[in-house]
């Protein structure tokens, strides 16, 4: 499973807010990374900004925008051959983003994690870590 999270700067602030735009975008992002588009859910906030998430039967690719700091935070998450890297591309030029900071990973399928639960205090401490699952 592959994983990018990625924010674009230095964007088209018409592009960002305009969400029809936006959900064609994931769609054809979805082609171009090889994944199979199921669904596209949206909201446009006012004054400004959309937040989008399409379904992939390889998981997702989403994203939240702000146009008044031409700005857009995004995720594309696939399994499969599905390639999240060339998605992370074609949404660079979709949104004409003049800069770009990424961070790509590759998670575990086969592999199961030991992991450790910790019960949160409640109300949430302001002063403690408030890390809930830690993974060894």
């Amino acid at each position: 499973m592959k994983h990018i999270l990625f924010t674009l700067y230095e964007c088209d602030r018409d592009l960002l807010n305009d969400r029809m735009y936006i959900e064609n975008v994931l769609y054809e992002t979805a082609n171009q990374c090889g994944a199979t588009w199921l669904n596209t859910v949206s909201h446009q906030f006012t004054p400004q900004g959309v937040t989008a998430v399409t379904l992939l039967a390889e998981s997702h690719i989403s994203i939240h925008t702000w146009p008044e700091k031409e700005m857009a935070v995004c995720d594309i998450f696939t399994c499969g051959s599905a390639d999240p890297t060339v998605g992370f591309e074609f949404m660079t030029g979709k949104f004409n983003a003049g800069k770009t900071v990424h961070q790509e990973y590759t998670r575990p399928f086969d592999e199961k994690p030991t992991v450790t639960l910790r019960k949160p205090n409640y109300p949430p401490s302001t002063t403690g870590p408030s890390t809930v699952i830690i993974t060894e």
